[in-house]
């Protein structure tokens, strides 16, 4: 039986979608942009800084839900830019110091509200 997940830690829906599902011991979180929770709008014009407040959404869905980083087995990211790689990388190390979970990281030509990174998310337990 699926789960819907939503937390006020975490950025609202900004369509027809839930922050995340559970189902059979996974979790499926949608994509995250860096938009701070309370205000409803985008942290900052960096590629860095976006990828922190990114990371800080996901940990408040993981935590809602149960989940740690640890539980994480696959994220895909999506960057406008690709010479953004490097930025992302630096900051995404951070939170899988360990193990890391598999990924894709794809070049897009838009995100929404004109975020330069999203990343969506999957763990199980």
């Amino acid at each position: 039986m699926k789960k819907i997940i939503n937390t006020p830690n975490a950025p609202t829906a900004i369509g027809p979608y839930n922050q995340a599902i559970e189902i059979n011991n996974m979790l499926f979180i949608s994509g995250q942009i860096p938009i701070l929770p309370k205000e409803g709008k985008i942290v900052s014009l960096t590629v860095s800084e976006q990828t922190e407040q990114i990371f800080s959404n996901i940990e408040a869905i993981l935590k809602f839900a149960g989940y740690s980083f640890e539980n994480v087995i696959k994220t895909t990211v999506f960057l406008t830019d690709m010479n953004h790689f490097a930025a992302m990388n630096e900051v995404y190390k951070k939170y899988f110091p360990h193990n890391c979970p598999a990924r894709s990281t794809v070049a897009v030509k838009g995100l929404p509200q004109g975020a330069l990174v999203e990343i969506e998310t999957i763990a199980v337990k």
